[in-house]
């Protein structure tokens, strides 16, 4: 399963690894990399993971969910 998050306020690699990081430790997640250029993440799961908790983990550390696909 794979998911497209598209993020509003990165602004730098900080950020960056910092979304990284906090998709990478949801249980159920096997990958997530972020394109700071496109403003988004590509996550990939081995187990259903809503978009409720995915939004709700990048919303905690500062930045936006603006849509999920996939």
């Amino acid at each position: 399963m794979k998911k497209t998050i598209f993020i509003e306020g990165m602004s730098c690699n900080h950020c960056k690894m910092r979304v990284e990081n906090t998709l990478n430790e949801l249980d159920g997640v096997t990958s997530a990399v972020v394109q700071l250029d496109n403003k988004l993440a590509e996550v990939e799961f081995s187990a259903e993971i809503s978009n409720e908790v995915l939004t709700e983990a990048i919303d905690d550390i500062g930045f936006d969910v603006t849509k999920i696909e996939g």
